[in-house]
């Protein structure tokens, strides 16, 4: 009998692959202006994977050296059910074969689950939160209301989870609370994070440029302020740390523009129609709801996710110099997974 583990998956980089996010629907119950369009289409139900297959999926990537787990949408708590996969997941946390589970979420169902997830094993999470003006916050999300996603903020953190804040830089829109969010955050002990906006999605070139601020310049005005300590932590993932030896606070810079950050990549992604993309910025992409669904044996389904990691890219094409969006991916970023 053999009882050998099974090879790691390795891509052409010799990068392995530890870090996969799973995105669970691409439903969401706000309609944020620079992630998808007002009057959104959504997937047919048939389209989507079941739960069941989801803990299939998640599982056989575990089996092959996955390591990290995040669940994306749209709105991953908005999805039915969705605790029972969270359930199932965490006995991967407990054989140790998987170290982090994890969410990313707009907060709006946080109040609702909070509890259940520190219980299913999520220690930490994102929350994307891009102003703390309520008029604002319902402005950018066209459908939110701000007050709700605080409440969550606060049982997360009673129940135990360390919450980081997610903050898209949005020229014109949020450049003001720049100092009001890092207090804010400061005082709640939230770490935080910024991102350039990405060219996801059919939005309109002129729209991207309009709302593209550079984290460089926001860097800067930071720096006006405050001493910005570069702190050498690499988990693979895109942010770069910064330490402000003020107040002691943690600020992270996601910059796919104007700093290309995948000579560390060790995430793919799948989507919540069973599509692999093995780089946010890139259009190829594998089939594994084929399958996955062809068979309760999963053999054909390792084989189809060694073929795809076999062709992960170096690296992404997102640039926004001369005044043009280039790399520009036609998918809205709530189908591939935030």
């Amino acid at each position: 009998m053999n009882t050998r583990a099974p090879l790691p998956l390795i891509d052409p980089f010799a990068r392995p692959i530890r870090y996969l996010r799973v995105s669970v629907t691409d439903r969401c119950d706000f309609r944020c202006t620079y992630c998808m369009a007002e009057q959104m289409q959504f997937l047919p139900k048939k389209d989507l994977l079941t739960l069941e297959e989801l803990d299939r999926l998640a599982s056989t990537f575990i089996g092959l050296g996955v390591e990290k787990l995040r669940i994306t949408g749209g709105e991953p708590l908005v999805r039915r059910g969705i605790m029972t996969f969270f359930q199932g997941m965490s006995r991967h946390l407990e054989s140790g074969a998987l170290k982090e589970l994890t969410l990313t979420t707009n907060g709006s169902q946080l109040a609702r689950f909070a509890d259940d997830l520190a219980a299913c094993g999520v220690k930490r999470i994102n929350v994307s939160l891009d102003t703390l003006e309520p008029g604002k916050f319902a402005e950018i999300t066209r459908w939110g209301k701000l007050e709700p996603v605080l409440e969550g903020i606060r049982a997360a953190t009673q129940a135990g989870i360390r919450v980081k804040i997610n903050t898209v830089a949005l020229k014109g829109f949020n450049e003001a609370e720049l100092f009001s969010l890092v207090e804010w955050c400061g005082g709640e002990g939230h770490d935080l994070t910024f991102i350039e906006v990405m060219p996801m999605g059919e939005m309109g070139e002129e729209l991207r440029l309009d709302q593209y601020w550079a984290l460089s310049d926001l860097r800067g005005r930071l720096a006006e302020r405050f001493s910005l300590e570069d702190l050498d932590e690499n988990s693979g993932g895109p942010a770069r740390y910064v330490r402000l030896r003020e107040t002691g606070q943690k600020i992270g810079f996601i910059t796919p523009l104007t700093h290309n950050f995948c000579e560390s990549c060790n995430r793919v992604r799948v989507t919540c129609t069973g599509e692999l993309y093995m780089c946010l910025g890139q259009e190829d992409r594998a089939d594994l709801r084929a399958p996955l669904r062809a068979s309760a044996e999963d053999a054909a389904l390792v084989e189809a996710i060694r073929a795809a990691i076999a062709r992960k890219p170096k690296g992404h094409d997102f640039d926004y110099s001369r005044a043009h969006v280039a790399g520009q991916m036609p998918r809205h970023m709530s189908h591939t997974g935030g």
